[in-house]
């Protein structure tokens, strides 16, 4: 970890100490954390810092009672729970609750588009951890450009609008009562109710956003009105979101690496060295060639990029999103409430995607090659027999849409008996539909040279020029899933170019059930039962068109418009050279080119379209205790689950194969214990304790066994219909020390021992490439459970309210896994997403009608897939430096700005060291202004 970031967590956690050390003679009884809002109760701006009331108590109101409110849901809570409360109606303190959540220990998010998306929890892969809106899952889907967990059980935060929220809970540790399926932890997101706020409370929000590498801006607006009548018994609340912004990535990729590990013989598969069977002496491919640094047998051992790929990625994301509950209360202790949510999300976007693949081919024409370190970081080609590089676009229209409707009913007795009934449905779909698909070929010679920071890329000749390049010029009987393609009653015989493809994720969940809770006396106070039945569908439905031409055409003969890529957009990614500037191809010329060439009929692609149907019933007993200090819960969750998969099996080792439908159906029951035990030692000191078992289901796309090949890069993968569910023992202590309010210390240790582990295998298999028109072999990737995995660590958490309005947050993870050696998987790794350290300091400044704070993440490097050629992708250590600032210009009128990504940080990827890059990202900077009204 670097010093930098060691000395500036020593001070934050020293000064914390200091600070909350000052404070011990304070009084400790904790502040309301129901008080109005100031701008509710008509409080003057100028008490947001903390003025004494009538009666001589401190009124702390904004930012700091926000962080007073987390801190008494952390300390009252029976389990180990972290939270973040928000201020104020639409003053959460982020862009979108992800980025919200990454400020609390243990918790960390990626942002390989710039915007946090994916929520990892203790050291564990964002799709093992489950959120909840108020309390049951939420159906979701993704915008089909975005390889990270497609059809997974995790939701996008992005999608989630802040000012719907009234307070996040992170429960590392499980209670019987909460719904299963998290390894990490739990995210409940509690959206507000009507009763719960003063009447005729209104919020409005407008404001302007804008992303210095797009160079754009757009507005973005919310509100919400919340009515309640005078009995308090009756209560409407609507919220409406918009936001729009514009995102320009541009970055170099590279597609794993060739040659990283001998075979099981001890020979190579050097893209650039012959060697003969019988012998086993060596030769070049080309005996011209030239080495730099070694031999030929170092060449021939060496690892070389196996493609390099120049992306040009732009989009669009707007999302509106509007949110209604009503609540009725036809008896003092009855209360009737419904609420729904709409989301629609509008992603789409053009990828732009200059490639080679130097090995393939190009490597009987290699020039010169340098070795270093075991990698080729050098190499010239000459001008390709085929192909030397490939310009794939890409046109995606995407839309995102989610609907959710729930019920409660909530009864309680005078005795404090107390039954709620729940029943809900959500359904989200997403995806391509469609894609837009054409590509063009080059032969210009060219070289490459790499770095762990950098790649430069030349082409002998004009890049821009578009008549150096030309269509696919392979003409091959045309067949879609070994299925002819009839034109004019033939089959037809023709080179594809490109095409449109469908696939469209529908995702649906109804849920029913009930709680109750029966007072007791003695030890035991509460005996909590309750049960519920889910039934969920994942469904991917997938449709295409390909398109042919029967003889090859230069770009300039397209008859389209072209143009090239904007300068400048490749400046700081680490990409360098002439093919940062390339043919460009505006979206309608795509468009155009597919609309104008021989397309097939639409045809389902029943080999790409899948069916998951899980049915899920628990229920579950807890007994809550509190005696002499110590309180807390015990017990258990029962829970069946049936998976129904439907799904097509692709052949292998067959001509022109017809996937096969298949049906495979599994259950299993699992019974979940657990106990949460707390103990305050003082009315400062609290310690914790937690011990649960815990499981957590494999993705959907994993549960449908549906093979996919790529027949460019020949790499493919596939799902296993018979996953079992990982399981987990989790254990968690901690310490916390409420010297005074408004300020903690805590401890955490944590450990996860998982059994089951899912991890993906890697296996050479023949299929029939249509492109080739022959059998090919393909390396493919398959999960399977097997794995086992150990996570420990170390959280260090403080906060407090230092003096004259100035305050700060800071903490401190260390996370640690170890994986089991199985099936070549490195047992090294570190599990997906979890980085050894991560550090958070957020200070604070709250002074009469001004507000500000600086918001800084570090996190060290960490393992995030198994990429192509079984590539062990590692994202480089990321820090995150925003902020913002508000001014009340009346009590009523709140002007905003904030700054994300004030560092311009790179998001660089490498291929298992950093001497092998896979990736570098620039995804800019983002600046908000905007003005709220409440009342």
């Amino acid at each position: 970890m670097r010093l930098r970031h060691w000395i500036l967590m020593t001070t934050a956690m020293t000064g914390l100490a200091a600070t909350a050390a000052q404070g011990q003679e304070a009084p400790t009884t904790p502040p309301s954390t129901t008080a109005p809002s100031n701008a509710a109760s008509g409080q003057d701006p100028a008490a947001q810092d903390g003025t004494a009331g009538e009666d001589g108590e401190i009124v702390v109101t904004g930012y700091a009672r926000s962080l007073r409110q987390a801190i008494e849901v952390k300390r009252n809570a029976n389990a180990v729970v972290d939270a973040i409360s928000a201020e104020d109606i639409g003053k959460f303190p982020d862009r979108n609750v992800a980025e919200s959540l990454a400020h609390i220990p243990g918790v960390s998010i990626d942002r390989r588009f710039g915007e946090g998306e994916k929520v990892a929890i203790l050291g564990t892969d964002p799709a093992l951890n489950r959120m909840l809106l108020d309390g049951h899952g939420l159906a979701s889907a993704d915008w089909g450009g975005n390889d990270n967990d497609p059809s997974s059980r995790t939701f996008n935060y992005s999608l989630l609008a802040p000012e719907l929220v009234d307070r996040l809970e992170v429960y590392k540790s499980p209670e019987p009562r909460i719904e299963e399926g998290s390894l990490g932890g739990t995210v409940i997101v509690r959206t507000r109710r009507p009763l719960e706020l003063e009447a005729n409370s209104i919020f409005a929000s407008g404001g302007y956003l804008y992303n210095d590498r797009a160079d754009k801006g757009n507005i973005r607006g919310s509100g919400l009105y919340s009515w309640r009548n005078d009995a308090e018994t009756f209560g409407v609340l609507i919220a409406a979101t918009y936001d729009k912004q514009n995102m320009v990535r541009a970055g170099v990729e590279f597609f794993g690496y060739d040659n990283i590990a001998p075979n099981v013989d001890g020979t190579r598969n050097s893209p650039f060295v012959n060697r003969d069977a019988t012998t086993g002496a060596l030769s070049l491919k080309n005996p011209n060639a030239t080495i730099n640094g070694g031999t030929i047998q170092d060449l021939y051992a060496a690892a070389s990029p196996f493609g390099i790929n120049y992306a040009y990625f732009q989009q669009q994301r707007q999302r509106a999103s509007i949110a209604g509950t009503v609540q009725y209360r036809p008896a003092e202790n009855l209360t009737l409430t419904l609420n729904g949510l709409h989301i629609d999300g509008n992603y789409n976007n053009y990828s732009q995607a200059m490639y080679t693949i130097p090995g393939a081919w190009t490597g009987d024409v290699l020039q010169s090659a340098t070795v270093s370190n075991g990698v080729v970081t050098q190499a010239s080609f000459g001008a390709a027999n085929s192909q030397s590089a490939q310009l794939d676009t890409l046109v995606r229209r995407t839309k995102l849409k989610t609907d959710n409707l729930n019920f409660f009913a909530d009864w309680e007795g005078d005795d404090g008996a107390k039954v709620s009934f729940a029943g809900g449905w959500s359904k989200a779909t997403g995806g391509r539909n469609p894609e837009y698909l054409f590509n063009v070929q080059t032969r210009l010679p060219f070289s490459y040279a790499i770095t762990p920071t950098s790649a430069e890329v030349n082409f002998t000749g004009d890049l821009t020029n578009p008549a150096n390049y030309f269509t696919n010029p392979n003409n091959n009987p045309a067949q879609i899933e070994g299925r002819p393609v009839i034109i004019n009653g033939t089959q037809l015989n023709a080179a594809q170019i490109g095409g449109l493809d469908y696939s469209v994720t529908t995702d649906r969940d109804i849920f029913g059930g009930f709680d109750g809770t029966v007072p007791l006396g003695g030890v035991f106070t509460e005996l909590l039962i309750g049960a519920r039945v889910t039934d969920h569908v994942n469904r991917i439905n997938a449709r295409g068109i390909n398109t042919y031409k029967t003889s090859s055409q230069t770009a300039a003969q397209l008859g389209v418009t072209t143009g090239v890529t904007p300068g400048g957009v490749f400046d700081g990614s680490g990409g360098s050279g002439s093919a940062t500037q390339f043919l460009n191809l505006p979206e309608q010329s795509v468009i155009d080119i597919l609309a104008n060439s021989i397309n097939s009929p639409l045809v389902t692609k029943i080999g790409a379209s899948t069916r998951v149907k899980e049915t899920v019933a628990a229920s579950y007993i807890q007994a809550n205790f509190d005696q002499g200090g110590l309180r807390g819960n015990i017990g258990g969750r029962l829970v069946y689950t049936r998976d129904v998969s439907n799904y097509a099996t692709t052949l292998s080792n067959v001509v022109n194969p017809q996937p096969v439908p298949t049906r495979v159906s599994t259950d299993y029951l699992k019974f979940l214990p657990s106990v949460n035990l707390i103990y305050t030692i003082t009315p400062e000191v609290i310690v914790r304790g937690s011990v649960a078992k815990v499981i957590s289901r494999p993705r959907y796309q994993d549960l449908a066994a549906a093979t996919s090949l790529n027949d460019v890069t020949l790499d493919g993968g596939g799902g296993n219909p018979n996953l079992r569910p990982y399981q987990s023992t989790n254990y968690e202590v901690t310490a916390e020390w409420y010297p005074r309010a408004g300020a903690l210390l805590s401890l955490e240790l944590f450990r996860r021992d998982i059994d089951n582990y899912i991890i993906n295998t890697r296996t050479n298999a023949v299929y029939f490439n249509s492109l080739r028109n022959q059998l090919t072999t393909y390396n493919v990737n398959q999960p399977i459970n097997g794995g086992k995995a150990k996570v420990n660590g170390v959280l260090v958490n403080g906060q407090a309210e230092i003096w004259g309005g100035f305050g700060l947050q800071a903490n401190y993870s260390y996370q640690d896994s170890s994986t089991s050696t199985i099936a070549g998987i490195n047992g090294a790794l570190n599990l997906p997403y979890l980085s050894k350290h991560t550090v958070n300091v957020i200070p604070y400044f709250e002074s009469g009608p001004f507000q500000a704070r600086v918001s800084y993440n570090y996190r060290t490097s960490y393992f995030r897939t198994i990429g192509r050629l079984g590539s062990e992708e590692m994202v480089a250590p990321y820090s995150q430096l925003d902020a913002s600032a508000s001014l009340n210009l009346t009590k009523n009128i709140t002007l905003t700005v904030n700054a994300q990504n004030l560092l311009d940080e790179t998001y660089l990827q490498y291929s298992g060291t950093r001497d092998r890059p896979s990736a570098f990202y620039k995804n800019g900077r983002t600046f908000v202004g905007s003005v709220s009204f409440r009342m």
